[in-house]
């Protein structure tokens, strides 16, 4: 990990266990490449958009997540000014790329869908 701030064990804590979830860390992985809007991870992940949004919410509340509004629609990426970004980005760095998940979703033409 490459920080000059030390983080502290409950908050780290924290982000291990929100880490620990399929779903999250898979958006969390996707999220380090690509700006995403809940539609994409509803479609993704075949869920209820309330369900998508709690697991942002709580990735937000952590800090980790950020959101940027663009009109109507919101999109979800790593933040990379929190103080947890290095160790995020170590803790995936391994696992296999989600890329062609939006790929797929490119090719049925559901990327960036909100309208």
């Amino acid at each position: 990990m490459q920080t000059n701030e030390a983080l502290d064990i409950e908050g780290t804590a924290n982000v291990l266990k929100l880490l620990g979830d399929k779903t999250r860390l898979t958006m969390v992985k996707i999220m380090s490449d690509h700006e995403c809007c809940v539609c994409e991870f509803v479609d993704l992940f075949e869920m209820s958009q309330p369900a998508i949004s709690q697991h942002l919410r709580k990735m937000k509340d952590s800090g980790f997540v950020k959101e940027s509004r663009r009109g109507q629609w919101v999109f979800y990426s790593l933040n990379p000014s929190s103080s947890y970004y290095s160790f995020i980005q170590t803790v995936i760095k391994d696992l296999p790329s989600q890329n062609f998940k939006l790929e797929e979703l490119s090719a049925q033409g559901k990327r960036i869908c909100c309208d």
